[in-house]
């Protein structure tokens, strides 16, 4: 076993992580504990924060041992995450164990030949009584592979140049809100507001560009660290920035830290170099893939204010063991989904046509969800831990996104205050940064400070538009900022109410309440393969009976073949049961799209 580190600063607590097996997936570490509790108590997280579901990171610990000198010392279990060790107080207590690594997600650890990654949440035991106590972490560099390097937030003791080497954190929360990349990656660097920032990313194809990339993240950070210190003398709450990327065939999804971020996202929406100058692909024209993933960097840069050091009051001091509630996600998700493209088009990345585009599709995402009726934005926050995270085929009927719908309490919210002309949601995010030092807040803060800069109450704006399942005013505050609505024909998945993937058939995911689709008795995971329409004899001159049957592979088939007939027939395969099901075809219903009508009053909001 390895041997207890000689330099470990005295009182506090030290880790060594070594690449135990890449074949087999698995971290080492060896936890040394100088002053040690006579009964010590160890525990893994159970979730990690910023995403809100049990995780049982404990399911991929194993073999724990603990031991002093040479000595074999018993690690008691105490529960699904907990240990104890009954030891000699007076001497250092090493204890050892691995970490299975096969998750790429942003959210836990990952290990194969080509890459490593972890969150501190999935790999150090919490020691406890000795939390608040600085942190020591060595990461050994893997002898094999010289070609590897190492990021992280932490900040660095004793390094290389590859970035193995020793780090420090000044406690336990600070270690695991610092994830750490190792392999090979593209990596560069910029500046933004005199704050040296770090993009590394791992995966990407040949076509990459970096350059783009690098120059429009920093476009986003200049933006962001000008909404909340504008251009005085205060200073972003870190002394610098990483971000780290893994581009993957299929993913979404990042994680917001305090001076760093995860992200993962499709390889081939990265911005690509000009192969030719015959290319079709031009540098200069934007995918909506690229739109998306600049999105996703702003989304999760601004949680370095609203979320990481601006949070719920709930989340002064993290419970890693269990749940931890709030009824304010739809602030500081909602409103951060709500700057997220703003700040996009205020950095001049996108346009006011394709911010509208944005937004209509976020408002259309609310409309046609039937739960927005069931459950208020702030039970769903509430409800994150069962419901948002947990979702099933019913999960659109039970409850709404705080993300999509927080987004629009900030909108309205904005706009009302702009109409009102005393104030903008901007001045109230940078008044509840002061007000709050910077720390928890609840919701009470924020009608503190929207009373303290309108001269009035919001109280009842925010009982209707947060604790409710009453709609918004969107048509009207739209209009009054300039923005026509239209409302146009919709898919036909929308006006029978279902959502499905389309293929060889038409598989059912979700069955959305009091639609035409649920009134015939459809069922999330049926496959609809079929329709039969109409009834009688054929006419002269017909191909097929009008009593036909028709094999359909995607919904525009079923008004194809239904033809002018509003009473069909739904051949369906449940559980290899076929089914006829009797289905009455509804009237289009309708879909939002966002203009600008007056672009002046437009431009004022989007510009800020």
């Amino acid at each position: 076993m390895p041997k207890e580190n000689p330099q470990a600063v005295a009182g506090a607590v030290h880790f060594n992580v070594e690449i135990a097996s890449q074949q087999a997936h698995l971290f080492r570490l060896t936890l040394t504990i100088l002053q040690p509790a006579p009964s010590q108590g160890l525990s893994l997280p159970v979730w990690i924060p910023g995403s809100y579901l049990l995780r049982e990171f404990s399911k991929n610990l194993q073999n724990l041992r603990a031991r002093q000198g040479r000595r074999e010392l018993a690690a008691s279990q105490i529960d699904k995450c907990s240990w104890s060790v009954v030891c000699d107080a007076a001497k250092p207590l090493v204890v050892t164990y691995d970490i299975y690594a096969l998750d790429n997600s942003v959210r836990t650890a990952w290990l194969d030949a080509s890459r490593g990654f972890f969150n501190g949440t999935s790999m150090f035991l919490r020691v406890e009584g000795q939390t608040d106590a600085p942190h020591q972490i060595d990461i050994v560099a893997p002898s094999s592979l010289k070609s590897w390097s190492l990021v992280t937030g932490l900040t660095p003791l004793d390094v290389s140049k590859s970035g193995f080497g020793s780090y420090q954190a000044d406690n336990y929360d600070e270690l695991v809100d610092c994830p750490v990349e190792m392999g090979e990656f593209w990596s560069g660097s910029f500046n933004a507001c005199g704050i040296t920032h770090r993009f590394v990313v791992a995966g990407a194809s040949p076509s990459f560009d970096g350059a783009r990339l690098l120059a429009d993240t920093q476009k986003i950070c200049e933006a962001e660290i000008k909404f909340w210190h504008g251009t005085g003398k205060s200073k972003p709450p870190f002394k610098s920035y990483l971000f780290m990327l893994n581009a993957v065939d299929d993913g979404y999804g990042g994680l917001e830290h305090r001076n760093s971020t995860a992200l993962i996202c499709n390889r081939k929406d990265l911005p690509r170099l000009a192969l030719s100058s015959s290319s079709s692909s031009s540098p200069g024209k934007q995918s909506d893939g690229y739109t998306t993933l600049l999105g996703l960097i702003s989304h999760e840069y601004f949680h370095t204010w609203n979320v990481k050091r601006l949070r719920p009051a709930e989340f002064t001091n993290y419970n890693y063991a269990a749940e931890n509630y709030t009824q304010l996600l739809w602030f500081f998700e909602g409103f951060t989904s709500y700057y997220d493209d703003l700040l996009l088009r205020r950095a001049n990345l996108i346009d006011d046509a394709t911010y509208l585009k944005l937004l209509t599709k976020t408002i259309n995402q609310v409309l046609q969800t039937p739960g927005r009726k069931l459950q208020s934005v702030a039970q769903a926050s509430f409800d994150a831990w069962i419901k948002y995270y947990r979702q099933d085929e019913n999960t659109p009927n039970a409850t709404v996104s705080y993300y999509t719908k927080g987004s629009l309490v900030a909108l309205c919210l904005d706009l009302t205050l702009r109409a009102e002309g005393k104030t903008t949601l901007d001045a109230v995010m940078r008044a509840l940064w002061l007000r709050c030092r910077a720390g928890p807040m609840t919701e009470a803060d924020l009608l503190t400070v929207l009373k303290s800069l309108t001269g009035r109450s919001y109280a009842t704006e925010l009982a209707v538009w947060v604790h409710s399942t009453d709609d918004m005013p969107l048509e009207t505050l739209l209009l009054g900022a300039g923005v026509g609505v239209l409302h146009e024909p919709s898919q036909l998945a929308q006006a029978l109410g279902l959502r499905v993937a389309e293929g060889t058939a038409v598989q059912i995911k979700n069955v959305l309440r009091g639609g035409a689709a649920e009134s015939a008795g459809f069922a999330a995971g049926d496959e609809w393969y079929g329709i039969e329409v109409g009834s009688g004899k054929p006419r002269r001159g017909q191909a097929a009976p009008a009593n036909s049957g028709w094999r359909i592979s995607k919904l525009d088939d079923v008004a194809l073949y239904a033809g002018i007939h509003t009473q069909v027939n739904a051949l369906v395969a449940r559980d290899k049961l076929l089914l006829s099901l009797p289905l009455s075809l509804p009237k289009a219903e309708t879909t939002w799209r966002l203009v600008a009508r007056e672009p002046k009053l437009v431009a004022g909001w989007l510009g800020g």
